[in-house]
């Protein structure tokens, strides 16, 4: 593959993981799982290419020429949101499941070189591809930040997951494409008013659950979906109201997972088999005899776009799934 130097524009697969802003959510949703088309600007850069500007971010701060053209990015939820942006970076580390990318993104990524994932990046590697810049995470790889920055200019977000506007804001800042990510915020924006305002004054409780090998997990709010399912306004049962990110639970406690809906996520990698996890529970006479099972509203999500990415197109891929359920329940 060829990395073009001129800024590359955004391309129609990603421009279909975003709805219309001027249509309402429900129509989005009425025939098809995945969002029209939107109106995305076209890349316009902010500064010239000769001025330098400083990016202020978790390890201090970092001076960037211009516009960066050959991008290496160390987490999941960057190269989600590079990919957002319109930007195919030079490099990237491996998504925790696919192959070797989320399906997602997997057309806009076809032949980039992976570079390690994101606790081993392979420093070789990314010094082969000559990068201008590097994003990655305090959370992920603070301990390399020295020859990262070494090597090109690195700019690291404190952490990830619910932080996930925060870090889409910096990554941006530190492309020169601050004018692409505001208009990319004010569609998300508009689409969490619209849902918000179709799920009317009592909107039901949802409960997250996520399989893994060996345990499950309740998801809280300050998780990625968590703060998704927070910002629409959908509510929580009482025992998951609680300002952390998740809690792994047994057997049981199945009972805390009684909700109006219920959606789960299960993490299946290489021999790392959640499923097994899953069909453990689900066969289990406690989960048989909630309420939510019985009347048939519980919901299979795709574990990468509702946690491990963590990116403004997963995001969306979120609200997808939250209105297609959810006001499919509520409209029939």
């Amino acid at each position: 593959m060829q990395y073009q130097k001129n800024k590359p524009t955004i391309r129609p697969q990603i421009l279909g993981l975003i709805c219309l802003v001027s249509m309402s959510l429900s129509g989005c949703f009425a025939t098809t799982q995945n969002p029209s088309p939107t109106t995305t600007p076209e890349p316009v850069s902010q500064v010239s290419d000769e001025a330098t500007r400083t990016i202020e971010h978790a390890m201090g701060t970092t001076e960037i020429s211009g516009t960066p053209q050959r991008i290496v990015v160390l987490t999941n939820e960057g190269t989600d949101m590079l990919v957002a942006l319109g930007v195919t970076p030079v490099g990237a580390v491996k998504s925790w499941q696919g192959e070797p990318y989320y399906g997602y993104l997997s057309a806009e990524l076809e032949d980039v070189p992976v570079i390690g994932d994101e606790f081993q990046p392979n420093l070789e590697n990314i010094v082969a591809l000559k990068p201008d810049l590097i994003i990655g995470s305090k959370v992920r790889q603070e301990q390399l930040y020295g020859k990262l920055q070494a090597i090109a200019p690195t700019v690291f977000s404190e952490t990830l997951g619910a932080t996930w506007k925060e870090n889409f804001k910096l990554y941006a800042k530190a492309l020169n494409r601050e004018a692409e990510a505001q208009t990319l915020l004010e569609q998300w924006d508009q689409r969490v008013a619209n849902l918000k305002e179709q799920l009317g004054d009592q909107p039901p409780t949802v409960s997250l659950v996520r399989f893994m090998p060996g345990t499950a997990r309740i998801y809280y709010e300050q998780s990625f979906p968590g703060q998704i399912v927070a910002e629409v306004g959908l509510r929580r049962p009482e025992v998951q109201q609680k300002n952390d990110f998740a809690a792994e639970i047994g057997l049981e406690s199945i009972q805390d997972l009684e909700a109006d809906h219920l959606f789960y996520f299960t993490f299946n990698e290489a021999e790392n088999r959640g499923e097994e996890t899953q069909n453990q529970w689900q066969d289990h006479p406690l989960w048989q005899n909630l309420a939510v099972v019985e009347n048939g509203n519980v919901y299979q999500v795709n574990d990468g776009e509702w946690t491990s990415s963590s990116g403004i197109l997963a995001a969306n891929q979120v609200l997808n799934d939250l209105a297609k359920h959810i006001l499919d329940e509520t409209q029939n």
